[in-house]
This record gives structure tokens, sequence and C-alpha cells, in this order.
């Protein structure tokens, strides 16, 4: 532990509420990938397995695994320390971020949320100049674009607003 995460401050997320956390995030999303299953077919067809047959029966061990996990550790209640409050802020400072760049691809497209993202991150993050770090996004953001859309001819999601859309792509 380095000393700026050493304050003194010895609360924080117990042990036991991350495995809980975390066994219910792996028991959803294997409910997720049982119900994509479910809807290809997850039986046995005239040919053999059916596309979802395989997906389906590795989502409920997921399930039950999550499920497992989620027993042992509510049972056990280990309350060594998981993370300070200190160390889940410095995460959120990189989470929350990363959350709301992947909202604003949907509505801006790949190009310019990343353009955005990498600025902001730049500049509270970094602690560079607003210039720096707006010159080096829209450089990566540009690279990028001329790599995917014009070089590999693989086009990036555009988002609904498609902000560049009148480049042609």
């Amino acid at each position: 532990m380095s000393a700026d995460e050493n304050t003194g401050d010895e609360s924080g997320v117990p042990m036991y509420v991350a495995e809980a956390v975390m066994a219910i995030l792996v028991m959803t999303m294997g409910a997720v990938v049982m119900w994509g299953s479910w809807n290809l077919g997850s039986g046995w067809t005239t040919d053999g397995p059916g596309a979802g047959y395989f997906p389906f029966y590795i989502s409920l061990i997921l399930i039950i695994s999550g499920g497992g996990i989620l027993v042992q550790g509510l049972r056990k209640r280990n309350t060594e320390l998981f993370a300070s409050n200190a160390q889940m802020k410095r995460v959120a400072t990189v989470l929350v971020p990363a959350l709301v760049y992947v909202g604003l691809i949907q509505l801006v497209g790949m190009y310019v949320a990343s353009a955005i993202y990498i600025t902001l991150f730049m500049i509270y993050i970094g602690k560079y100049s607003a210039l720096k770090g707006a010159v080096l996004a829209v450089c990566t953001s540009a690279f990028f674009f001329v790599l995917f859309e014009v070089w590999f001819k693989v086009p990036l999601i555009k988002g609904w607003l498609n902000p560049l859309g009148f480049l042609g792509y």
C-alpha cells in the first residue's frame, strides 16, 4: 500500500459485499446468456444440438456457480477490507467517465466520443493543458478514423447524431 492510499481511513467495502456483488453479476451474465440461448434453440434437434445448446448449459453452470459463491460469501461474512473508501474513489474516477464514454458512443459515435474522452482524461487525470489534450485527442481519433474507415474499410459506430456524416462515411 502506497503512502497516499494509507490515510488512516479504515472504512470501506468488506470482502463479503464484494463477493456478493460479483456473484450477482456472474449470475446476471449467466441469465442473459441463458435467455439468448433459449431464443436460439437450446434443445436437441434432429441434426444434433441446437445453436444455443452449449451456451445454455454453460450459462446454467455460471448461474449455479454464482449462487454458490453468493451463499458461501454471505455465510462466511469475511469482514476483511476489500477496498478502502479512498481506493474506491480512485476506481470511480476512472470507472464513471468510462461508463459515460460508452453511453456517449451511442450518441455521437466512436471517433467523437473518443476525442472527448481522451481530452477530458488528459486534462483532469493527466493534468495536461487543454490545448495539448485536445490536439492529441483529435489526432488520435483522426488516425483511427483513417485506419479503420479508409484503409481497412471497417466502419465503426457513428452514433445516432452521426456528427461526421458530412465526410461521407
